[in-house]
């Protein structure tokens, strides 16, 4: 068993910009063969499409061909019902992927799933079986460390959706992404939006707090200090799983 210091556990973050998350998406999506995950947005999907924030939407104008796939069935025929091809899987049962036998995509976008996940590591095994040896995988996920849960605290908050089970930062998504045969290779933030508000007076008060938030991750990430953002992305590629001869 390795023995580390405490000084090896202080870790230099990687250049990062702030970008805008569906923009980004699209232009990494364009003309490719594209397999979004988790497209259904299972309890938001309605919140997202009224706001124009359905990310499978946003890269249906971009991608030469898009999959989505879901735990979410109903998501899914719904989805059918409006045209697009989707199917019902569990990402973290390998054989079940495989099952599908969908031909490789060049891209493969995980956004905001992998934070709902008790076993993430199962789930990025899955992914392999999707994406060709040259394709990459895009991840995005809340930021852990973002300024929004900072700033909750001094208000005794925690801002998290009532489904997430794990949180986090950019060291320790690599690290997971590492030890499942992914190499990660690029790093950008993003802001949240703040899509709806209540009309009572604690929701508007939370509503116009968290607005001055998000503008303060903006400011810091123009000052060199992205990470204070409130979203992840990590692009990251496969790594051959044949041993080594010998």
């Amino acid at each position: 068993m390795t023995e580390y210091s405490q000084l090896e556990m202080v870790h230099p973050l990687p250049p990062a910009t702030l970008v805008d998350r569906f923009e980004y998406l699209r232009a990494r999506c364009r003309g490719r063969r594209v397999v979004h995950v988790g497209f259904a947005d299972a309890g938001c999907q309605e919140l997202n499409v009224q706001s124009g924030a359905w990310l499978h939407e946003h890269l249906a104008t971009a991608a030469g061909e898009l999959i989505g796939l879901d735990l979410d069935r109903a998501g899914v025929e719904r989805a059918r019902a409006r045209g697009f091809e989707a199917y019902a899987v569990d990402c973290r049962d390998v054989e079940a992927v495989r099952a599908l036998a969908l031909p490789p995509a060049d891209v493969v976008v995980a956004g905001e799933v992998i934070e709902h996940l008790d076993d993430p590591g199962s789930f990025l095994d899955g992914l392999h079986e999707l994406l060709a040896d040259d394709g990459e995988l895009i991840i995005t996920t809340p930021n852990a460390i973002g300024l929004v849960n900072t700033a909750g605290l001094l208000a005794n908050v925690e801002v998290n959706h009532p489904d997430h089970v794990v949180s986090y930062t950019c060291r320790t998504l690599d690290a997971l992404l590492t030890r499942h045969r992914w190499e990660p290779f690029e790093h950008e933030v993003y802001i949240q939006d703040v899509k709806s508000a209540g009309t009572d007076a604690r929701s508007r008060m939370l509503a116009t707090g968290a607005r001055m938030v998000l503008g303060i991750e903006r400011l810091l990430a123009r000052l060199g200090r992205p990470y204070a953002a409130g979203g992840l992305i990590v692009a990251a590629r496969p790594v051959s799983a044949r041993s080594d001869p010998g």
